[in-house]
């Protein structure tokens, strides 16, 4: 995926990172993979500090020590090691102002029970697949929110732009299923090299200005009556 130096840049200076939550972020993923956009970027254009976690695999202990030992304020993790972290170790998140958390469905049940052991954490679930950078749409818990189920996967970030559509492309209202398609700040060119797939999945963009393209992530979501957006599975299932 062909993603650009202004595509990180734009996710960096994204107004989700503007409460000083990410000063030592904590790198789990290797620096080839997406994640470390964020794990980099964000606090070092912020005057942060990345912490690099050490080689091999970490158990949830371990990485609970690390957490705490470091000092972390910010970290963006799976979901599913969300979900046992939650359930084995939720109060190693108990110095940390902000996880983030992704990349599959989010348990509302792991968001809850770290909320309610860790009243001054706030949970971004967020959502967005590498054509977009990183995140797409975000949204943070606190502990005073009511989490329903399904988590929702938020609103789009600062600039960029969610459409849900049905097959001839028109939108839909809100509560009606459709393919999720993504634009604005953050949108990739496309796939190195392969021009017949960049065709195929990065579209033109009806709803914004001239000359825009959207990204047809294959998804299906729905917007709630709060206006949020919920991942309801895939177009292909």
């Amino acid at each position: 995926v062909a993603v650009t130096h202004r595509d990180i840049l734009d996710l960096s200076v994204d107004g989700m990172f503007g409460a000083g939550a990410h000063e030592r972020v904590l790198l789990l993923a290797s620096y080839a993979f997406d994640p470390s956009t964020y794990a980099f970027w964000v606090p070092l254009l912020h005057g942060g500090r990345t912490v690099i976690s050490p080689e091999g695999e970490l158990g949830v202990a371990e990485l609970g020590r690390l957490i705490v030992d470091e000092g972390i304020t910010g970290l963006d993790i799976t979901a599913g090691l969300f979900r046992v972290m939650a359930e084995e170790n939720p109060d190693c998140f108990a110095g940390v102002r902000e996880v983030i958390t992704g990349g599959d469905v989010i348990s509302p049940t792991a968001v809850r029970r770290v909320l309610e052991h860790c009243p001054n954490t706030v949970v971004r679930c967020a959502y967005g697949p590498t054509e977009t950078t990183l995140f797409a749409t975000q949204h943070p818990w606190g502990a005073t929110d009511e989490v329903p189920a399904p988590v929702p996967v938020g609103r789009p970030l600062d600039g960029m732009r969610a459409y849900v559509l049905d097959e001839h492309l028109s939108l839909v209202p809100a509560g009606v299923s459709g393919e999720l398609y993504l634009a604005g700040a953050g949108l990739a060119r496309g796939y190195y090299g392969r021009p017949d797939l960049t065709a195929e999945r990065f579209v033109a963009d009806p709803f914004g200005p001239a000359g825009s393209r959207m990204y047809r992530t294959g998804d299906l979501a729905r917007w709630s009556k709060e206006g949020l957006l919920e991942f309801v599975g895939r177009v292909d299932d």
